[in-house]
């Protein structure tokens, strides 16, 4: 294996990492209904994409992927099966600030709903057990 294909694989895989991570802070909160301890991971996760879905900050990830594909000699975001179909997942095109606030409430909204009925399911399960 050569140089550059060695940095294109390890471009690939920190995308697929980083779509891993997208839809862990999207959906983590539906497995930590099933899996409470799964709770740890998944707060600061969510935590850290709010931060930088409302801070406008870049995800360490994105700068890496572009060096490692740069390395390559490839252009950042083309070529092959990752590149022509979850680029555009993690890096949608016309994404505004004001799009980042709207997607960032939507994980707010959509995650905050998740806890706060894991929440109740708690409160209520421990008055119950607690009134027996």
């Amino acid at each position: 294996m050569n140089t550059a294909t060695f940095y294109l694989l390890l471009a690939d895989l920190v995308l697929v990492v980083h779509l891993l991570f997208v839809i862990f802070v999207l959906f983590g909160g539906l497995l930590v209904v099933r899996w409470h301890r799964l709770a740890w991971l998944h707060v600061p996760a969510l935590i850290w994409g709010l931060y930088i879905e409302f801070s406008h900050a870049i995800c360490p990830l994105t700068p890496l992927e572009i060096r490692l594909r740069e390395l390559a000699g490839a252009d950042p975001y083309e070529g092959g099966f990752i590149a022509h179909y979850l680029v555009p997942l993690i890096y949608p095109p016309g994404l505004t600030p004001e799009a980042q606030w709207w997607i960032g409430l939507g994980i707010l909204a959509v995650n905050g709903l998740i806890y706060v009925g894991l929440g109740l399911r708690w409160w209520y399960g421990k008055t119950a057990n607690g009134s027996k």
